[in-house]
């Protein structure tokens, strides 16, 4: 397997200059340091492993009701998520699904479109793997491509760009009005934890494959996406169609906070709302203001 090129790349980070080299196997003091507290971070320590774990379970015996209660009721359930590179996508949705039937719960995660797709509708290849009937459907990025890697890395023009953002509070009234429960999720991330989390793939043999030449060029793109980021939120947070931002610095917390969420926003059979717990409002947090 080809590791992409990792150039030595010049980082400006809160007025100050920075040097970051992906290929150096120590990762820098300013990067350990910030870390966590990045993007307004609101803990300083990581949910402890024990804790975690015995909320996950709970959690996740759960979403199993909720996989019977939507068998036995034929509902849909529609769950994107969105972020940044590194942000915690995978993970979280590993989370959801580890213990329930693949069968009534699949991932989409769609390559770059072929020469065909090109041709179609933008919506057309994420229909097309929409939930049927006793289905839950978690799409690890969606079509909200269109309002961030493809606009700041110049793979659509301005006006498909602008087209989209008007199109999708329209597109997305009919996915809710057809009867889908619909999420839509923003794995928000600080940028010294992205960096720490893009060094750990490089030199981990296990993780090395995550790491794309776009992620790589994206690492100077920081404020181009944020801005990108910033206007989606605007043109796209609707309330059929709301964004729920989750602080994941913590991916513990930002994964149990992920599924509670859920959890709260459907009346299902056998609910038990001790074991879902509260949300933390300190990691959800609404779009609408949202800054880093």
């Amino acid at each position: 397997m080809d590791i992409p090129d990792a150039p030595i790349v010049e980082l400006s980070i809160d007025g100050k200059e920075r040097i970051f080299d992906l290929d150096d196997p120590k990762l820098p003091d300013w990067v350990k340091k910030n870390k966590l507290a990045s993007g307004g971070y609101p803990y300083d320590k990581r949910l402890v492993r024990h804790e975690y774990d015995k909320q996950l379970a709970d959690l996740q015996r759960e979403l199993v009701k909720v996989q019977y209660w939507i068998q036995n009721t034929g509902e849909r359930i529609m769950i994107v998520f969105e972020g940044r590179d590194a942000a915690g996508k995978g993970g979280t949705i590993s989370r959801f699904r580890e213990n329930l039937n693949p069968r009534q719960v699949r991932t989409v995660a769609l390559s770059k479109p072929s020469d065909v797709e090109r041709g179609q509708w933008y919506f057309q290849r994420y229909v097309e793997h929409f939930p049927t009937a006793g289905e839950m459907v978690l799409f690890d990025r969606s079509w909200y491509n269109r309002a961030g890697v493809e606009p700041v890395m110049g793979f659509c023009s301005d006006d498909e760009h602008q087209a989209f953002l008007e199109e999708v509070p329209r597109f997305e009234r009919m996915i809710v009005n057809g009867g889908t429960r619909f999420f839509k999720f923003w794995l928000n991330i600080g940028r010294e934890m992205q960096l720490e989390r893009f060094h750990d793939r490089r030199h981990d043999p296990l993780k090395v494959w995550k790491l794309s030449p776009i992620d790589i060029k994206a690492l100077q793109k920081w404020d181009e996406y944020s801005i990108a980021r910033n206007r989606m939120f605007s043109a796209t947070d609707t309330t059929h169609a709301p964004w729920t931002v989750l602080r994941s610095n913590d991916k513990r917390r930002a994964r149990l906070n992920a599924i509670r969420t859920v959890l709260h926003a459907i009346d299902y059979t056998g609910k038990d709302e001790k074991k879902i717990g509260e949300v933390d409002d300190n990691i959800v947090r609404p779009a609408d203001g949202f800054s880093e």
